[in-house]
């Protein structure tokens, strides 16, 4: 099983879309609380779900329950928490809603989960991907 990661900051429109196509994804789902603040752009949940159709045919799904709390995601980035304490809370809450007993591996199977981090590193869309490959069998993970 294939799970692909990405994040829409600093990147242009067309590397976004291009990274998209170029690996293979069937579906790309949204993981993030918010997803139609006017600072996502093109990354804009309505906007984002036409340029997916139109432009690659990908399907577009938002899953509230890969996403952090609001309530976890203020303590981190606007009160500033450490990054170690928010990825253990949200460990946990992955955890408490039985992800990976009640998410169907074939909807995820060939998946990009979106989140707007440019990078992996720091975003939950990442531990999303490594919560799961960590509990079901034979998981890649790509981040793009």
């Amino acid at each position: 099983m294939n799970i692909f990661t990405i994040g829409f900051t600093k990147k242009t429109a067309r590397e976004f879309f291009t990274l998209i196509e170029d690996s293979a994804a069937v579906r790309l789902i949204d993981v993030r609380l918010n997803n139609v603040s006017q600072l996502a752009g093109f990354a804009k949940r309505d906007d984002l779900q036409f340029f997916l159709g139109r432009i690659s045919g990908i399907a577009y799904s938002h899953e509230l329950s890969l996403a952090p709390t609001k309530k976890l995601l203020d303590e981190y980035k606007k009160m500033g928490g450490a990054w170690t304490d928010y990825e253990r809370q949200f460990l946990m809450l992955m955890d408490e809603r039985k992800i990976a007993e009640t998410l169907d591996p074939d909807f995820i199977e060939d998946a990009v989960l979106l989140c707007s981090e440019a990078t992996a590193h720091q975003c939950h869309r990442r531990l999303v991907a490594e919560y799961l490959a960590d509990r079901w069998e034979n998981v890649s993970v790509t981040h793009l």
